[in-house]
């Protein structure tokens, strides 16, 4: 009988030794330290001091803008990713036909994703200004209004138009994604869907859909957690103006943290933030998993 030196038992986690000192150094420690924070006393100064009792987590809870920062963090989330995902998965369906033009289309399509930020959010919030905004000078030499109209009218329209921000740099992300995965389809498939009499419909949830699942849901998770912890939109263009009513858990816990001096409070938002995102990711996993074990 054959036995494995033990050289060659150990040698898999020597390999891997270094990427696990780099995960614990920059992944695991500092969630440990955030973890300790929410659960110590922080003065103004930066000062950590003793256990609270969890205290950092009572305050977070009996803030009154807290309810409404969720609730916009779960508009935020499932719209952005929900949309995106469709509208992506009906672009790399695009993107994947042949036609005239194809490569430049495809380099089009992934200029909002490879522009920071930043820069997206600044510019559409030069769009949508009131009287010297871009699109009311475009509507307005065309004819189609007489006056210039206030985009930014209410909270609700400004979170709106967010969220339509969130999706349109979020679209070439999916739609890379799942074209990668729709690339990788043998064409015999489809031949075969067609010599069954299969239309394009049947096609494509019957052939399509379950063979680009995959990559669907490694680009849902991910998705769901860049999307989560999304910064710079609602930052640069209303800063979760008026009183909290646009601002995600993320621009939340920043202004508590750095505007006013609540650092405590902004580390238990953050373990919440994580929590949230464990719980919404190991779902969907495992509810994907359940749906392809059932097959």
């Amino acid at each position: 009988m054959n036995t494995i030196p033990i050289r060659h038992k150990w040698e898999p986690y020597v390999w891997l030794l270094p990427s696990i000192l780099l995960m614990s150094i920059f992944v695991v420690f500092p969630i440990g330290i955030v973890f300790k924070l929410s659960l110590s006393e922080i003065s103004k100064a930066g000062i950590v001091g003793t256990w609270n009792n969890f205290e950092n987590f009572r305050a977070v809870l009996r803030d009154p803008a807290f309810g409404t920062v969720m609730l916009n963090t779960a508009v935020w989330v499932v719209s952005v990713v929900g949309l995106s995902t469709l509208l992506g998965f009906i672009t790399a369906m695009a993107l994947n036909a042949k036609f005239f033009g194809r490569k430049v289309a495809r380099s089009i399509v992934v200029f909002p994703w490879a522009t920071s930020l930043v820069i997206q959010a600044s510019v559409w919030n030069y769009i949508i200004k009131g009287e010297y905004g871009s699109l009311n000078n475009v509507l307005l030499n065309l004819g189609v209004i007489k006056s210039a109209v206030n985009w930014r009218a209410t909270y609700q329209i400004e979170f709106a138009w967010e969220c339509g921000v969130g999706i349109f740099v979020t679209i070439p992300f999916v739609a890379f994604t799942v074209l990668a995965g729709l690339q990788s389809i043998d064409d015999a498939y489809y031949e075969a869907a067609t010599v069954d009499g299969a239309g394009f419909w049947k096609k494509l949830w019957h052939v399509t859909v379950p063979l680009v699942k995959p990559s669907l849901t490694v680009c849902t998770v991910l998705n769901i957690i860049y999307v989560f912890n999304s910064f710079p939109i609602i930052y640069t263009i209303t800063k979760g103006a008026p009183a909290n009513k646009t601002d995600t858990m993320v621009t939340f816990l920043y202004m508590r943290a750095f505007y006013d001096n609540q650092k405590g409070a902004a580390t238990a938002m953050s373990v919440i933030g994580f929590a949230i995102l464990c719980v919404c990711a190991g779902a969907y996993m495992m509810i994907t998993m359940r749906k392809e074990e059932s097959r």
